[in-house]
């Protein structure tokens, strides 16, 4: 069983069509380093001064999407999984063993946005987060708030609290705290975010993930100059600058500095 409670964030992964190209953009984006030995075609742990922090995977078929997926902790998958299809979503890769580490299944809410659940063993998830080049947040866009805010209650037992209003936001934010604890920015491990107008019409439902760096505007910068892309310039909230940034494969992640 992980060290994670259930509904946490516990782990990160990223499916590219070029692992090697990639470890060359997040190496030069955020100074990570990575499992030695792994031949082409594996997973790939990724680490940051020696603590495990994220991954990246091969895709096995080149039709499936580049993006990364957040994982969610959870002490008993199966009973997850039942849960997650109880409350309207589905499981796309069914609860499987990835010995000795855990187990892992892959699932959609009912608006479509993926996610992974893990059962950890050997390995509990991240070992350092919310730290520059680590892990600290992650958001479900979505265009149906209630039906979002309904599976994730349903699912995780999230208690909500709306926060974009007076976090310069500019959005219908709602942020999750895990079931024992008040809600409220100091507990938060996540949030629900409604897509408005501005957002593509053909964007689906999805999760994105943020990792914390030092300086916002000088990783935007980085990531142009190694081959990525800005899709959202960094901008001022209340708890400090974010932006939306594109890898030189596709995959899009968000970036916040304090």
């Amino acid at each position: 069983m992980g060290g994670y409670p259930e509904g946490a964030p516990c782990w990160a992964d990223v499916s590219l069509s070029d692992v090697a190209a990639g470890k060359r953009f997040y190496g030069g984006l955020f100074g990570w380093t990575f499992d030695e030995n792994t031949g082409r075609g594996q997973y790939t742990n990724v680490y940051l001064d020696g603590r495990r922090v994220a991954a990246l995977q091969p895709k096995r078929d080149g039709r499936m999407p580049t993006t990364w997926t957040v994982y969610f902790a959870t002490p008993d998958i199966r009973a997850l999984a039942a849960r997650i299809r109880e409350a309207g979503g589905r499981t796309i890769t069914e609860p499987m063993p990835v010995e000795p580490h855990g187990m892992m299944a892959l699932a959609a809410d009912p608006g479509g946005a993926v996610f992974g659940v893990w059962q950890g063993a050997a390995h509990a998830g991240f070992e350092r987060v919310r730290r520059p080049g680590s892990f600290c947040w992650t958001e479900v866009y979505t265009r149906d708030k209630d039906q979002a805010d309904a599976f994730y209650a349903a699912v995780f037992g999230y208690r909500g609290t709306d926060a974009g209003s007076d976090a310069g936001l500019g959005a219908d934010i709602r942020s999750w705290s895990l079931p024992g604890a008040e809600p409220g920015p100091e507990s938060a491990v996540g949030a629900r975010s409604l897509m408005s107008d501005a957002f593509p019409a053909a964007l689906p439902d999805h999760f994105l993930v943020y990792f914390l760096v030092e300086d916002c505007d000088v990783t935007a910068a980085a990531c142009v100059r190694l081959g990525g892309r800005v899709t959202t310039e960094p901008f001022d909230i209340r708890y400090g600058r974010v932006a939306v940034l594109v890898d030189d494969q596709g995959a899009t992640f968000g970036v916040l500095s304090t």
